[in-house]
């Protein structure tokens, strides 16, 4: 447990997806000690998907973790969109103070490396089997690093400098010892190996594949692969690269924007030719809790629900009014309190009766009205989508060129599927472009875990947030460089002195 809070390898929990409607649907398949398992093609399979099942716990009882919940508490609520009403580890991350010792940042941290340690145990045993084919080999290897790159992209995100964890610990009789941070320019070259690696050996898709049984389109795939590479990049600030790679994504005719917004993210939708990589659930085999985080309160519909992630009404008010984004909120409603919901006129308002002004508005991004109404839900949770293609390949065109007809058209995609007001390139200069851009990544992507990696990229993290916490009355509370990163979370300081959390607090 010193080395970084995960190599557990006395036993791996292995799952097996069942492909119903062709999706990647986790169950529980066995538990396997390494004496007995990977000696079969089957074995195989199930350690790959134990791998996919770490993006959402697995839990048996909640599956509410990493990218079906809780990842959104760093990557939303401590920025100008999220918001959470309720005391505690959320609330310290909403008002946008934190300290080593918050609970979700210390989850979040254990979580992606218990995918980490799962990745590089299958990694570590799938490459010494015999009783599979060099092609399926390569596959499953492939799969399996793609989504150890999705973790340690998302590590690196938050906390900057990490302990890199491959499967070549394995041979070290020292592995648990403390380790030392790996210099975050180390960890990006190992993803980008990987994920050209993985680039140049997964499928488009799974259409008639070789290696499962069905079309088992939640794999990953040669698209999230050089999507993922494309967001490293941009992430570097080399954007001829990020041009190169999302001309490659592009090039694959494989995937397009969906026509609705709404329609995207509704229940019954859980992938369509948006999809690049997503995690995906089943309401009644294996549903996440995305609903009642995400679900307004005391409302006449999606009934006992939390509201624990809403927006900030100072994000909800930014939307034209024509924007399709802007209708899938809950701004007012009778609820089965008997009052009516709603945001105050101003700030510090007092309701009249028959009034609650809510300190937020909740969102149907992940609270469809027509979707289940029931505790478990089947909401996919996109982490890759071609929309972020087409805004990312647009950022880089603007700092390689500035507002030409191609980067307008691009943001013009996303913003005409919404029926939100379209740029005129005339208008706009690269520097008053990249904040439209950054603008519209708020819209577009709100809580699918890309806000605080845009503002940090961008280099408006401080002024955005401090200027949201101005303006509605709260004490600004960003200082940069401190706040680049989110500081080790104090559980694994005590574990291993090595995370210095010196300045970050």
């Amino acid at each position: 447990m010193k080395r970084y809070q995960i190599i557990a390898v006395a036993a791996v929990i292995l799952l097996q997806f069942s492909c119903k409607k062709s999706f990647l649907d986790p169950v529980v398949y066995s538990s396997l000690t390494d004496t007995k398992a990977f000696t079969t093609k089957s074995d195989a399979i199930a350690a790959v998907n134990a791998v996919y099942a770490r993006l959402k716990g697995p839990a048996v009882v909640d599956n509410f973790d990493y990218w079906t919940v809780r990842h959104f508490a760093l990557t939303d609520l401590t920025t100008d969109v999220g918001h959470c009403s309720y005391g505690g580890d959320p609330g310290q991350l909403s008002n946008v103070q934190w300290n080593s010792a918050n609970g979700l940042i210390a989850e979040d941290w254990r979580q992606i490396y218990k995918l980490i340690s799962n990745a590089n145990n299958a990694i570590y045993n799938l490459s010494k089997m015999t009783a599979i084919t060099a092609e399926e080999k390569s596959q499953f290897l492939s799969e399996i690093k793609f989504l150890r790159a999705v973790a340690y992209m998302d590590l690196t995100d938050a906390w900057g400098p990490v302990i890199l964890a491959t499967e070549k610990d394995l041979e070290n009789p020292k592995y648990t010892d403390p380790a030392s941070l790996t210099p975050l320019d180390q960890i990006e070259a190992f993803l980008i190996n990987d994920l050209q690696g993985a680039a140049s050996v997964l499928p488009v898709n799974y259409a008639n594949n070789k290696f499962y049984s069905t079309n088992d389109v939640g794999r990953a795939t040669k698209g999230a692969a050089l999507t993922l590479l494309a967001k490293l990049y941009l992430r570097q600030h080399q954007w001829q690269k990020v041009l190169d790679v999302t001309k490659q994504v592009m090039d694959l005719n494989t995937y397009s924007l969906f026509p609705s917004y709404s329609g995207l993210f509704a229940e019954t939708n859980q992938w369509c030719s948006e999809n690049i990589f997503s995690v995906l659930s089943d309401a009644n085999v294996n549903g996440t809790e995305l609903l009642n985080h995400f679900g307004p309160q005391q409302h006449p519909v999606l009934t006992d629900r939390w509201q624990y992630y809403a927006v900030t009404w100072d994000f909800y008010n930014s939307f034209d009014d024509a924007d399709d984004r802007k209708k899938l909120f809950f701004p007012e409603y009778l609820g089965v309190d008997k009052l009516i919901h709603k945001q105050a006129p101003s700030l510090g308002a007092a309701p009249p009766a028959g009034t609650f002004y809510m300190q937020d508005v909740a969102t149907a991004k992940y609270a469809d009205p027509n979707g289940a109404n029931t505790y478990y839900d089947g909401h996919s949770v996109n982490i890759l989508r071609y929309a972020d293609v087409l805004l990312s390949r647009a950022e880089a065109i603007n700092e390689l060129s500035g507002p030409n007809a191609e980067c307008i058209d691009l943001i013009n995609q996303v913003k005409g599927r919404s029926h939100a007001k379209l740029l005129v390139a005339a208008n706009y200069t690269q520097t008053t472009l990249k904040d439209a851009l950054l603008q519209e990544r708020g819209w577009e992507l709100f809580y699918e875990g890309k806000r605080r990696a845009d503002l940090m990229r961008f280099g408006k993290y401080e002024a955005v947030v401090n200027g949201y916490l101005k303006r509605t009355n709260q004490t600004p509370t960003v200082v940069m460089p401190r706040d680049q990163f989110f500081p080790y979370p104090l559980n694994q300081v005590n574990i291993n002195p090595n995370l210095n959390n010196a300045g970050r607090q």
